[in-house]
């Protein structure tokens, strides 16, 4: 038999099909599934983002041909304005702004722009799988970048060896941060990549995929706020999270000009670009008034402080984020002896409750759970009742 590449060999144990396997077994025995596992929007996408498409797609078939591979310049002037308006930053739409097929497509294929055999990438541990298996399937060498609540889950730039640093292309960080819902509050750690990047000559790759899933009054800044970002990294952005859009696969990267080139050109042999229609409604959605997005962010807030709040009588004490649509938390006392994937296919058994295990972000997530808030408001107290009985009897 013919076999795999090396490089998909090498690719680490995909954990989440462990608790695939135990959720579909569970619908299959009719028992009621509460799914808080994939971060997977459980809101609609906002009305008049789906009237724009709808309306394209009837009445303009000649959008129905292929499209322009690196995005029409109507969405990439749209990305532009909306950074302008956003953060006073200036962009390019020719040459500073890619359309991408998700974020998740273009932070992989970065990887395979730039990253030769035995090239190295500097990787935040826990983070986003991609970031990690995108290197690994580049044939690229990953450096852990250990987040932990020690270090307020920022990467210590200083702890990284001189000569893996100067054996590295790219940096991926991510804020706000799935999985441990961490912020940066200011520019000042933004600044400390900067000049790491430019020391040591590293692409910058911000995952910013969140960036508007906040609460609380807080306003995420951009890397490209930074004096000097531009000049060594680029912004990845989805539609995904902020419109409800998952599965619309609709984003956009920007940032210096000439690190994206090649990311274009690999994007050219391999895709024909996104539905012009669903770009169209991208133009809709980042040029419209944003209330639709407040709205989304006050259900996952009402969410987020009624399962908090639950989980606090149960003795589960939680910290409420800032931004993401997660909970980020260890393992409840008694049962710490336990590891995360255990745990979480305990729970699954006994409950019906899915989570995702901390380890399936990375070696320094064991230990935690992630908390999706992706379904009813009611559903977050029938979770609760069922923890309740879960932690008693598991406890005796």
């Amino acid at each position: 038999m013919i076999s795999p590449t090396k490089k998909l060999k090498k690719l680490p144990p995909y954990l989440f099909e462990a608790i695939n396997i135990l959720k579909n077994d569970a619908y299959a025995r009719k028992q009621d599934v509460i799914d808080l596992g994939m971060g997977n929007p459980d809101m609609p996408t906002p009305g008049h983002i789906i009237e724009t498409f709808c309306d394209t797609v009837v009445n303009h078939p000649n959008t129905h041909r292929y499209p322009q591979a690196k995005g029409m310049l109507k969405f990439r002037k749209a990305v532009a304005d909306w950074y302008r308006k956003r953060y006073e930053v200036e962009l390019n739409p020719e040459s500073e702004v890619l359309a991408l097929v998700g974020s998740k497509e273009g932070i992989a294929h970065m990887s395979m722009a730039y990253l030769d055999p035995g090239d190295y990438a500097l990787v935040p541990n826990p983070s986003y799988l991609v970031h990690k298996n995108g290197v690994i399937m580049a044939g690229g060498e990953v450096y852990d970048m250990p987040l932990t609540e020690d270090n307020g889950y920022l990467p210590g730039l200083e702890a990284i060896p001189w000569r893996i640093a100067k054996k590295a292309k790219l940096m991926f960080i991510s804020y706000p941060n799935n999985p441990t819902t961490a912020v940066v509050k200011d520019l000042s750690f933004f600044k400390k990549v900067v000049a790491f990047a430019k020391k040591h000559d590293i692409i910058v790759c911000h995952d910013f995929a969140y960036s508007d899933v906040v609460f609380d009054k807080y306003k995420s800044p951009s890397f490209m706020e930074v004096p000097g970002a531009k000049e060594v990294g680029l912004e990845f952005h989805s539609f995904s999270k902020t419109y409800c859009m998952a599965g619309w696969r609709l984003g956009f990267v920007v940032g210096n000009a000439e690190i994206l080139k090649p990311l274009e050109k690999l994007k050219s042999y391999l895709d024909f670009g996104i539905f012009t229609a669903i770009q169209l409604a991208g133009v809709k959605a980042l040029n419209s008034s944003q209330e639709c997005v407040d709205e989304i962010n006050a259900e996952y807030k009402r969410r987020r402080d009624k399962f908090i709040k639950d989980l606090g009588k149960l003795g589960w004490e939680i910290e409420p984020p800032s931004a993401t649509m997660y909970l980020w938390a260890r393992l409840p006392e008694g049962f710490r002896h336990m590891t995360s994937l255990e745990f979480c296919e305990l729970l699954i058994l006994k409950t019906g409750i899915a989570m995702a295990p901390g380890v399936a972000f990375g070696s320094y997530g064991e230990g935690y759970v992630r908390m999706a808030l992706v379904t009813h408001y009611n559903r977050f107290h029938d979770a609760a009742l069922r923890l309740k009985k879960f932690l008693g009897d598991e406890r005796k």
